[in-house]
Parts: structure tokens; sequence; C-alpha cells
């Protein structure tokens, strides 16, 4: 045997307990065929909580450290998570949870473990009774395959043959707000949907001055302008009526007053 190679089965909550940390630079350096999979199954506390697994906290610790073992000698090896749905518990708003998280780290997993039951776990129990063993309260359990789709759909948004299913889970989940332009949404409206054309609600200008925007003030000045430019010209026309020159702008110059009297005289 000359090599060994680690491909996954690794407890990572494990391995960030041993503060010698030996056996992990070992591992990245010598035993990784160029990726690990490891299961961190959701990044919901709830749901991994029913699951029996740590927080996603701790999975983002190891994938932290992962990554400094890699870089410190050189080397590009993936990491790759397994994720579950539609466990005991895993409501349809924690799938989108679980979305939101894949589509913000740039993540889009290929394969997606849907929950099965196998004898003899706590999970199996929950799945068929509805029920947390532990306590004696209730648990959602997903069992309709279409409320199972929508999930699995969810975790593989980026699939063309998922898109319709996604879009539905969103409308069901209430979280619309995904479907869109912006950088956050996982879908983008194609043309003939009944989102396309759909856009961002805009920010608006700053306010100034007792909530007037800039916009609004030049208007405002506008307006205010050309009411005294005619309330003066009301006023001059006022003036020039007064003084029996009606529709006169202005006093005859003697140069046209000679005229006008040299003309008459003729």
């Amino acid at each position: 045997m000359k090599k060994v190679f680690v491909r996954s089965g690794i407890r990572y909550d494990y391995l960030l307990q041993d503060k010698d940390r030996t056996f992990f630079k070992e591992m990245v350096q010598h035993h990784i065929s160029g990726q690990l999979k490891v299961a961190p199954e959701h990044c919901v506390s709830s749901v991994l909580d029913y699951m029996g697994k740590p927080h996603f906290d701790v999975f983002e610790k190891f994938w932290r450290q992962y990554q400094r073992y890699n870089d410190s000698q050189g080397k590009e090896q993936y990491l790759v998570p397994y994720l579950m749905s539609s466990h005991p518990g895993c409501t349809l708003e924690d799938a989108v949870a679980l979305a939101e998280m894949l589509h913000r780290v740039g993540r889009q997993p290929e394969q997606v473990q849907d929950f099965y039951p196998t004898p003899g776990t706590r999970s199996t129990c929950m799945y068929y009774t509805g029920i947390d063993p532990r306590d004696l309260s209730e648990v959602y359990v997903a069992r309709d395959p279409y409320d199972k789709a929508l999930q699995r759909a969810l975790l593989q948004w980026a699939r063309p043959d998922k898109r319709r299913l996604v879009i539905e889970a969103l409308e069901k989940a209430g979280r619309t707000d995904l479907i869109g332009y912006s950088k956050h949404c996982l879908i983008r409206p194609q043309k003939g949907e009944k989102y396309f054309g759909k856009q961002p609600e805009q920010e608006k200008a700053p306010t100034k001055r007792g909530g007037e925007n800039r916009n609004d003030r030049k208007r405002s000045d506008d307006r205010h302008g050309n009411d005294r430019r005619r309330s003066a010209s009301a006023e001059r026309s006022g003036d020039s009526r007064r003084h029996g020159n009606s529709g006169q702008k202005g006093k005859m110059s003697p140069k046209k007053k000679a005229a006008f009297a040299k003309k008459r005289a003729k």
C-alpha cells in the first residue's frame, strides 16, 4: 500500500476538539485526493438539533481551518458538504434559509440527500410519530412527495429542471422577494413568466430641510420665481393703466415726437 486517502466520514466537530492539530495538518498535506466530503447537513440550528448535529458555526470554523492549512501548503483541495432535505423538523422556510446561505457563499450542490427513514434511529421515530421522543413535543414532518420535492428543489435552485418547483416553493413560503434581479435573488425571471420585468424598489433620494429633497426644492423655487415675475408684470400693467397709458410699454423719444408732429402738420 503506497497511499491512503480520506474521502469522507470525518467528524469535524471531534477533530476541532483535538488541541494537537498534527492529525489535521497531516491529513490535509498527504491524505486528501482533491476533495474531502463532510456532512454539516443543514444550517438552521433548530433542524440541526433534531438531527443531533453540531450547529453550523462549528462547520464554518472547520471550513476556515481547512482552507488555511491548504493555503499554507500551496494546495487546492475542496470541501464538499453533504446536505439533507425534508428531515423531521425541517420546514419549507428552513429549506429557503439553507438555499439563501448556499447562494450567499456561492455553492450550488449537485447532489442533495432527501431524508429516508432507517430503522432504529431517533429521526425515524420522529418521522413516523411526529413526536420528538426526548420531550414528547410535536415535530413537523414533510411526508407528502410534493412537499419533499419543494424542499429538495430549493437546495438545487440553479438547475433548470427544478425551476418551476423553486418558484412554487418560494410562493408557498411567502418569499417571492427572492425572485427578481437583485444579487440576493435565487431566481431571475424569464420572459413569459409572471415575475418578468419585476424591478427592485428604488431607493428614495436623501431628504434635507424638513424632508424636502433637492429636486422638490428646485421645482418649488421655480414656481415661486414665476409667481414673482407674474406679480411684477401685473403691477407694471396696473400702473400704466392708472396713468392713462394702457398698452404703451414706454415713453416716446424726442426724435420720434418731432417726426410724429411733422407728419400731423402736413
